[in-house]
Parts: structure tokens; sequence; C-alpha cells
């Protein structure tokens, strides 16, 4: 355990430190760059992801520095907000003190938004051999694989061993499963028939398994439906009611005792929370989320906040809990900044209340489902609904113009030009000198 402190200037003003630098994370040190508080931003990567657009990452419709922003970048007007990138390896709440790899953090208040991870419900074959879609560094990876396994297939004769490199399944029927066997459709009918002519398209299939009866399942029975219809209209093979039990790197089975031959597995089938050591039992909940009240702090311990994914928060409408979606992370997040400046006034504590803003869902071109609080619609106009609403969420206009050409691009020519096998490369003497350590260490 670490005991140096990281060094961060002691201040008058009271500390509030923030681990996750996601949409509750940066929302919140937004709204508290310009008050009397000193913020800390403790985050392992230096840089915002936006999470709804991995999946275009991973089909090469866009590039990954499109859809990430830097916290330095964003907080470099405000003195009074730190970054420091590195990973909480533990809190003890009652020093207030989170403990790292940089070594230890004080704090006045801690605000954990550290999001979730994937969930594959202990199977460990699953763990080691599926792919993940909660980064952009995972994206790149599916990426890549998609493109390495179709330069094999080309070369390979044999029909049974080719299907392996070219069928892909999804496992998992929420927005980012739909999103990605969508893209992975229209990637295979306008796509690969040009970059691959040697190839016979009609070879690859693509599976969606949902171990629910519907897709979609915290939106609309209209969007469920319409969601499976146009899915099927693309070419892929859903499966309800199927849930992956197995998997061996190149054969997938389910529950009925069906296999399919897949030399990949997206997983899109569940999340779990983040939670570091030192934080009592009593606080965590189902899906590893932590107990939170309607001020958000979190069940059992003083000074101790949670926001977002990682926070479960029961009120009159959500006696299960708020969707882990992105709107409930950014108000939770405006509504904590409130409750810390108007504590030290003696105001009232307010509870919070989610307003559901809605959901959607793209599925291809001209192919979308929106639910809104009083307005239900399906096809083209939910399609520029979501690409007018996803665009102007990104952070930084240049990243918005970019995507926009994107997607203008793609549009027009129905074509993307990102397809590059970019494999990460350690130098000769880099890696020498990482063995040497290791051995040192031993």
């Amino acid at each position: 355990m670490p005991f140096m402190k990281i060094n961060i200037p002691e201040s008058e003003q009271q500390r509030i430190v923030i681990v996750g630098g996601g949409f509750a994370g940066i929302t919140l040190a937004l709204k508290l760059a310009k008050s009397n508080f000193q913020v800390v931003l403790i985050d392992k990567n230096n840089y915002h992801q936006f999470q709804p657009l991995f999946y275009q990452v991973a089909m090469a419709g866009l590039e990954p520095s499109s859809i990430v922003f830097p916290f330095r970048k964003l907080f470099h007007k405000y003195k009074n907000v730190y970054i420091r990138v590195t990973e909480v390896t533990g809190v003890d709440p009652e020093k207030k003190q989170l403990q790292t790899p940089l070594g230890i953090v004080n704090y006045d208040h801690l605000v954990i938004a550290t999001g979730v991870d994937t969930n594959y419900y202990g199977n460990e074959k699953l763990a080691r051999l599926a792919i993940p879609m909660k980064s952009v560094s995972e994206a790149l990876y599916l990426r890549n694989k998609i493109l390495s396994d179709l330069e094999k297939a080309l070369v390979t004769t044999d029909y049974e061993e080719r299907q392996g490199f070219i069928d892909i399944v999804v496992v998992g029927g929420g927005p980012t499963g739909v999103e990605v066997t969508g893209a992975l459709a229209e990637m295979k009918k306008y796509i690969l028939p040009k970059d691959y002519p040697e190839l016979n398209t009609k070879e690859i299939d693509i599976y969606l398994i949902q171990s629910a009866p519907q897709l979609l399942k915290g939106m609309s029975e209209e969007a469920s439906n319409k969601s499976l219809e146009f899915l099927t209209r693309l070419g892929v093979k859903v499966k309800l009611n199927t849930r992956v039990t197995d998997y061996d790197g190149q054969i997938v089975t389910m529950n009925d005792g069906t296999c399919i031959q897949a030399g990949k597995v997206i997983w899109a089938a569940g999340i779990t929370g983040l939670i570091f050591p030192g934080l009592p039992d009593s606080c965590i909940t189902y899906g590893n989320r932590l107990k939170v009240d309607r001020q958000c702090r979190v069940e059992g311990v003083d000074n101790i906040f949670a926001l977002g994914d990682i926070a479960y928060m029961e009120e009159e409408a959500y006696a299960k809990g708020h969707p882990q979606v992105a709107q409930v992370a950014m108000q939770q997040a405006k509504f904590l900044a409130r409750f810390l400046k108007n504590k030290p006034k003696g105001k009232a504590e307010e509870k919070f209340t989610y307003k559901d803003l809605g959901s959607m869902a793209t599925i291809g071109r001209h192919l979308a489902v929106v639910d809104l609080p009083r307005w239900k619609f399906q096809g083209a106009f939910a399609w520029l609904v979501w690409l007018f609403v996803h665009l102007f969420q990104i952070l930084g206009v240049k990243n918005r113009v970019f995507i926009l050409l994107n997607w203008v691009w793609n549009y027009v020519t129905y074509d993307q030009s990102l397809r590059l096998i970019i494999r990460p490369h350690i130098p000769k003497n880099a890696a020498e000198k990482v063995e040497m350590t290791d051995k040192t260490k031993e």
C-alpha cells in the first residue's frame, strides 16, 4: 500500500475527488469548476470516451480520435481542477483517503463515478475469449480482428474453416448489440463486396443472441418489434429466448443445444459495477452497484457519493433503480453539484428525481427507433433524430465536424475510408527493458 501523497497543492478549499471521467464525472467536474472547491479528477485514461459510438469505431466508420476528448484540454481554463491519471486501488472511509499506485489522495468529499465493466456471469471461458465493447481500445481490437480475419478468409479454401473467420456472433440484444449487428450487416451489404470481390459475402452469417423474448428490453414494444424487423430485413439471424452457455474460441454453444461456428463472439450481454476495495459490503447491491439515497450519498459511509451506472437509487417511479444510461448520469451529476454548493449555505436538502428524456437505438441507414415520453416513432425520421442527438453530445467542435463529415461521406458514397489494420508494436529494446524489470521484481 502506498504511503506517499500524490502531489496536489494543499488549499483552504474543500477537496472533492471524482473517480471516473465518464458522463457523470466530467459533468460534475465542469459544474464545480468555477465554484469554491478544489476538484481532483482521477481516471486511468487521460481522455473522456463517448461510449455510444464505440461500435462505429469497431466497424471502421469513425476514427477513435473523433470520439475521445483530453481531460486537460477540457479543463485547462480552470485553475482549481487537477487531473491525475492513475487507478484507485482502495479507499479508507475513516481516514478519508484513496490509495493509488501513485500514492495517497486525501479528500473531503469523494464521488465514485467509475461506471461498469462487462459481466460474463462467472463464465471464465467467455471472459477470456469473447470480445467486449467497453472502451476505445476494445473497439479498435475488434476492428483489427474483423479485418484480419477477412484477409485470412481470402486464402482459406476449406469452407468450414473459412466460416470460422467470417461468421460473427453478437450476444446481447440491448442497444449495443442491436447497433453492432446492424452495422455489421450494412458492412456485409455495402462494403465487403467492393473490398473483397474474391470473397463470397453470401457465406457471411451474422447472429444476434438474446436471452430475453424481445430486443431492446428497456424500450417500448413498438421499438422492440421494429428493431427485430429491421435486423431481419438486413439479413441478421436473430435468436430470442436463447442463452450462450459455452465458447471455446471456435464453437458457440447455446442452452437449447445448438452450436454456431464462429471465430468472433462480441459480448454485449451484461454489465457489472466497478467498485474498488474498502467500501463496506452493506452498501453493495445487485449488479455490484452502490446503494445511494436521493442525495446520491452512499449508504453507510460519510462524505462519499456515487453517480451514474455504479449508483443504485430507488425512487417512486423507479422501484428497481434507474436505467444505466448517460442521461441518468448527467442529471445526477448536475443535481450533486447543486447539492454540494448549497450544503454550506444550510439550504434544505432536495431529492433527486430523474426526468426521462427518452431512449433510442439505430440499426442502420434510415433504420432507427426512438421512444420519447409522449411520442414513439421508427424509421428514417428516427434515424435523423438519433444522428442529431448523438452529434451534439460529442465533446469538442472539431470532433463534431469530423464526425459529421464522416457520416455525410459514408451516406453519399456507401463507403468508409478507415478500414486499417493497426497493430500495436513494442520496439525490441523497450520489450527487453520490460522483461528485465519483471525479472528484477521476481
